[in-house]
C-alpha cells in the first residue's frame, strides 16, 4: 500500500467516523389481546394501528379478541397506541397447546383462553417443577431393586 492508498484508507476512515448510521427496525409481527365488541371498536381500533409509522398490515379476529400487526414496528409501541383507543389492551397471552411442556399446570389454565390455547406461563424454574426423567428425584428409581434403601414391602 502506497501513500495515495494510505491516504484514502485514513480520509475513509475519518469521513466514517463522522455519520451516524441508524439501525433498521427488523419486519417483526406483534400479537394483541385487545377488548372489541363491535364494528366499530373494531375499525377504530384497526385506523388508530394503521395510522402508526411502520405498520404494513393489520388484522383483527374479534371473536378471539386478537390483533395481529406486522410491520417495522416496536411491541411497546404498538400496545400503547393500541390502549390509546380507551380500549383494554396487552399482549397476546397465549400459546398453542402443543408448544408447553405441561399445559395443565394452574397457572397455564385459563378459562377466557380460545380453544386450543392455554396463558403463556413466563419461567419455570427446575425446583418448581418435578420431571420424572431426572434420575435423581425419579420415582422409578426410589422402588427399583438396584436402590438397596428401596421399599422391602413390593
Amino acid at each position: 500500500m502506497g501513500v495515495g492508498g494510505t491516504l484514502e484508507y485514513i480520509s475513509e476512515l475519518m469521513s466514517n467516523g463522522h455519520k451516524h448510521k441508524k439501525k433498521k427496525k427488523q419486519l417483526q409481527t406483534v400479537d394483541l389481546k385487545v377488548r372489541m365488541d363491535c364494528d366499530g371498536c373494531e375499525l377504530k381500533v384497526k385506523n388508530t394501528l394503521l395510522s402508526l409509522s411502520g405498520v404494513k398490515k393489520v388484522d383483527i379476529n374479534r371473536k378471539q379478541q386478537k390483533v395481529t400487526v406486522s410491520g417495522y414496528i416496536e411491541a411497546n409501541k404498538v400496545l400503547k397506541k393500541a390502549k390509546s383507543t380507551g380500549k383494554k389492551a396487552e399482549i397476546w397471552p397465549y400459546v398453542p397447546y402443543n408448544l408447553v411442556a405441561q399445559p395443565y399446570a394452574a397457572q397455564v389454565y385459563d378459562k377466557k383462553a380460545p380453544p386450543g390455547y392455554v396463558r403463556k406461563l413466563e419461567t419455570t424454574s427446575s425446583s418448581d417443577v418435578t420431571r420424572f426423567e431426572d434420575p435423581s428425584s425419579s420415582y422409578v428409581t426410589l422402588f427399583s431393586d438396584d436402590n438397596p434403601n428401596a421399599c422391602f414391602v413390593m
